[in-house]
């Protein structure tokens, strides 16, 4: 097989034949590809500092196991964990914290990202593409992400790295709701985490958090792709785990969290003290991170469980932890009941007390069993030391599981939003990894059989579906061969000779179980089955069943009664009898006797019920677009960045990757329907008969040939400009890059690469013409704008000139015609109130110089003529003559008073003097009137410091500072 894959994909696009019948070639030729092959494999292998640099195993030549395995290798030790193999994502557990792998930076790395697939290979690729599928679909697709691998591999982180990128993503943008109630819903979801795994994952060999459930994650998102809600889908809790752990595993995280997180006064409430040791409880000293009590406790109180149904709950487990102590001793009397031991006592009256039971009565069930046969009264049978172990067992399981229920109803009721607010989901699943064990029983057989429904779903959606649609599409195509699980998977389901229906035939028989019975029951029904096998040495009755992963042997002792799951009516009539709230509610509507006495064919078998809900699970997985990622586990010591090669080729081999590659390298991954590609890409040719074309169904025979003419023209253009003109593009080079079918088209990831060039090309070209379009118009409009903009300025600006020379004019002549009434005024009234004055203008000598006459004059005796003395100081002037008569006019009736007061109290105080005014001389009738003239009085204490205020008129001279002055006169 891998000479056939190693011929086509070495040639580039391999040897194609039509009808999907692969050439038959001669042994020689065989042999020389073989022979090329290795050459192929070694040369390749040469260069080993580039094997790290493949992240998309696509682009390995020539994919064989041995190099897919190398390129993962070499991407290990760099510390690259993520790689893509054609449709699905292999990614490798390191086994330890990688800082700021999964940091909000890297997520809105991610989302803002134009084309994510072109980054580096990362779980949030798968979550963007997911996403972006709902967002950008006219009638949005629900989305599934598969995540699966074997117990180890990552599945559990992967998914919680999931959730948190859409709880970022879906919910920081919303716009309808305020930030309180989008941080509400991220959270809320976020929390259902931690208590699914406290209360349903567990430490085993192969994984410190091994899921012991599976579950399906669907995160409902409105029309505007925003995350309002999430439901939870629990499928197959491993409930036996609560009383019976295998050897070096533990049990579930909470009874752990319970004992390191417990306060003193929790643990006295729960009647566990410090040094306390549980049977159930094995391996607790082993200390791990998911050991977080108050991580858990937080959770809760964010779900909306408070702190009294809080202690329900965890009195209820540590009454589980009691009972897992009580222990039975045999009777002297074998008609008498067992006995319990003496240390076991102590522990009966915890559990009662925790269960909220009479402790009587619990004793009874747990040793007494009750007996109903028709219509007659009840016999009480005493119950071996055998079945007083189950029945403890029993008690312990059924409670879990039904605490289990309780719990992930409440989480949905607290985060699942109103059906009518959301329209699409996104679904994660996550489940139990395919496990194989020393002791494999009927929870593995399940586990196994759901994995073994995961990978028939892979197959039948990628690898058998793509290769069928090939040759429907009339491609050329040569198949490549796969591991088909489908045999194993009849082997199991097959009706009526499956293993489980004959594991349920047995069960509804009325008698008792033997394993050898029912194992040559197996051989004698499944013998021609190829997937089952025996070993015939063994003592212990086993079956062997050929998974797609490898071979499990299962221990056929103790499965029919795991598959009966029976539940004694009298413990379920204790349990409602309980004075814990909780404890009442869970088996408040449960009938006790459902499994008793209404007939043997009402019985619901494990395997049947585990059957429903998974074909329900795969119906769902059906009607959404699936994602696939592939989680590998490099070691099963589970030891960071360590790498076994025979493991992962193993596994790689089991789940398919090489097929996955080989199909994804050398077919065709994208299939666009005609309509679909011409609307996409019909620019490209100038296309516009097709914008709205009608659905493949409804297209006739005209409008498909007509849209195949369509799209060869598109091809043709687009191979015409992407290929060199030299290069001849021939039949053979263009069918290795894209093929027309009936109603598709085929393409590489090349050749849409080259598509989506050419299609930015044109979008760049025909945007940059509507850009210069668009400029050009807004410059005309701008240049247009401006000139108008100038004229409208220049109107304005010269109406506004001319309205303000409009106003000053009209002021000035107000001003003017004010000002000639108010002088007219002025005038009229000096002439009315002067009229019996004489005129001063015509006593004053005609030759008088004005300025003289405008301020005043002085009448100095000794001088003949009136003499000018504005520039004389008044202490200058008065001293020039012993007597003076002083004439002056001044403005203001008040400012002459004061000045006359001044004058009598400084310079005329002897007597010498005589002071009168014009207004006195002249006799004016009224002192309203306006003076003809007035006189400024130098009046300034400087030079009469030095002047002789007194001089002696006895003395021929004037002396002194007065002398200087009049000569400088």
């Amino acid at each position: 097989m891998n000479s056939e894959r190693s011929q086509r994909i070495g040639n580039g696009h391999g040897e194609k034949v039509k009808g999907g019948v692969r050439k038959k070639s001669g042994l020689a030729h065989r042999k020389s590809l073989n022979d090329s092959l290795e050459g192929e494999v070694k040369a390749f292998l040469l260069d080993e500092g580039q094997l790290h640099t493949y992240d998309d195993l696509t682009k390995v030549n020539p994919v064989t196991p041995t190099t897919v395995l190398k390129c993962l290798q070499a991407r290990y030790r760099a510390k690259v964990f993520y790689t893509h193999a054609g449709c699905t994502l292999v990614a490798l557990n390191p086994f330890q914290p990688v800082p700021d792998l999964y940091s909000l930076d890297v997520m809105k790395e991610y989302h803002c990202a134009p084309q994510p697939q072109e980054s580096k290979p990362h779980i949030f690729i798968v979550a963007e593409e997911a996403y972006r599928n709902v967002q950008g679909q006219v009638e949005p697709v629900n989305q599934s992400l598969v995540v699966s691998g074997e117990s180890g591999a990552g599945k559990t982180w992967t998914s919680r790295c999931l959730m948190k990128y859409y709880a970022t993503v879906a919910a920081s943008s919303s716009l309808m709701k305020s930030q309180d109630t989008v941080e509400r819903i991220e959270k809320r979801v976020l929390d259902s985490n931690p208590i699914m795994e406290a209360f349903g994952n567990a430490c085993t060999l192969r994984n410190s958090n091994s899921s012991r459930f599976g579950k399906y994650i669907q995160l409902q998102l409105n029309r505007s792709q925003l995350l309002v809600g999430a439901s939870v889908q629990t499928y197959l809790l491993e409930k036996t785990r609560v009383a019976g752990q295998p050897a070096n595993e533990r049990n579930f995280h909470i009874f752990y969290q319970m004992m390191t997180g417990g306060s003193d006064e929790q643990r006295s409430e729960w009647k566990m003290s410090h040094d306390q040791r549980f049977a159930w409880l094995p391996n607790a000293e082993k200390t791990l991170e998911e050991d977080c009590f108050d991580e858990t406790v937080e959770a809760m109180v964010h779900l909306g469980i408070n702190a009294e149904k809080q202690g329900h709950i965890f009195r209820i487990l540590a009454g589980l932890l009691q009972l897992g102590n009580v222990t039975f001793c045999s009777a002297m009397d074998e008609s008498q009941p067992c006995d319990l031991e003496e240390k076991s006592k102590d522990f009966m009256h915890r559990c009662a007390s925790l269960l909220c039971v009479p402790v009587e009565e619990l004793q009874t069930c747990l040793r007494v069993q009750t007996l109903r046969a028709g219509k007659q009264s009840a016999l009480f049978k005493p119950c071996s030391l055998a079945d007083c172990s189950v029945r403890r067992d029993c008690l312990a399981k059924v409670i879990y599981a039904q605490l289990f229920e309780w719990l992930v109803t409440f989480i949905n009721d607290s985060i699942c939003a109103d059906h009518s607010t959301w329209c699409n989901f996104i679904g994660l699943l996550d489940v139990y990894g395919f496990e194989c064990f020393q002791v494999n029983n009927l929870e593995q057989l399940c586990i196994n059989y759901a994995n073994e429904k995961l990978q028939q779903h892979f197959v039948a959606h990628y690898l058998k579906a793509q290769q069928e649609e090939y040759v429907s599409e009339g491609l050329e195509w040569s198949f490549v061969k796969y591991q088909d699980n489908q045999g194993c998977l009849d082997l199991i389901e097959g009706i009526p000779t499956g293993v489980f229906s004959l594991l349920n035939e047995e069960c509804l028989l009325n008698r008792a179980s033997d394993a050898k019975q029912f194992r040559v029951r197996l051989e004698k029904e499944l013998s021609d089955n190829g997937s089952m096998s025996w070993d015939k040495f063994s003592k212990q009755p086993h079956f062997t069943v050929a998974h797609y992963a490898g071979k499990v042997s299962y221990q056929i002792e103790g499965m029919m009664e795991k598959n009966k799951d029976p539940v004694p009516p009298e413990l379920i009539h204790l349990l409602q009898k309980s004075e814990n709230p909780l404890l009442h509610q869970l088996f408040a509507d449960r009938d006790p006797v459902g499994q008793g006495t209404r007939g043997l064919r009402q019985v619901v078998t494990v395997v049947s019920k585990f059957k429903n809900s998974l074909e329900n699970l795969m119906k769902i997985l059906h009607s959404t677009t699936p994602h696939y990622t592939r989680c590998i586990k490099p070691n099963t010591d589970c030891r960071p960045l360590t790498f076994k090669k025979e493991e992962v080729i193993m596994q790689l081999e089991a789940c398919g990757i090489v097929e996955t590659i080989h199909i994804s390298a050398a077919g065709f991954p994208i299939r666009i329907p005609y309509t679909s590609f011409t609307q996409r890409y019909g620019l490209i040719s100038n296309l516009t008969l097709f914008r709205q074309g009608a659905g493949e169904q409804g297209l006739e025979a005209d409008n498909k040939e007509a849209l195949g003419s369509a799209v060869a023209d598109i091809l043709r253009v687009v191979l015409s400009h992407s290929l060199d003109a030299s290069r001849h593009i021939d039949n053979e080079a263009r069918s290795s890059l894209v093929h027309c079918g009936r109603t598709k088209v085929f393409l590489t990831n090349s050749m849409l690469e080259l598509l989506e060039e050419h299609r930015n090309r044109v979008c760049s070209q025909r945007a940059f013409s509507i850009q210069c379009c668009w400029h050009r118009h807004k410059q005309r409009r701008r240049h247009a704008m401006r000139r108008a903009g100038t004229l409208i300025q220049a109107a304005v600006r010269s109406w506004l000139v001319r309205r303000a020379v409009r106003r000053w004019h009209r002021a000035a002549i107000v001003l003017q015609r004010s000002w000639r009434k108010w002088r007219a005024l002025m005038d009229s009234l000096a002439e009315a109130e002067l009229d019996d004055a004489e005129d001063l203008q015509e006593a004053m000598p005609t030759e008088l110089d004005p300025i003289l006459r405008a301020r005043g004059s002085v009448q100095l005796s000794s001088i003949q003529d009136p003499v000018m003395v504005r520039g004389w100081p008044m202490g200058l002037a008065l001293a020039s003559a012993p007597t003076i008569t002083v004439s002056m006019t001044a403005t203001g009736f008040q400012k002459m008073m004061s000045v006359m007061a001044c004058l009598n109290e400084h310079c005329f105080r002897s007597g010498d003097y005589k002071v009168e005014t014009n207004q006195f001389k002249q006799g004016v009738a009224s002192i309203r009137a306006q003076p003809r003239g007035s006189i400024k009085l130098h009046y300034q204490r400087s030079p009469l410091l030095y002047a002789d205020l007194h001089p002696d008129h006895k003395r021929d001279g004037v002396t002194g500072l007065n002398q200087i002055l009049l000569e400088s006169t």
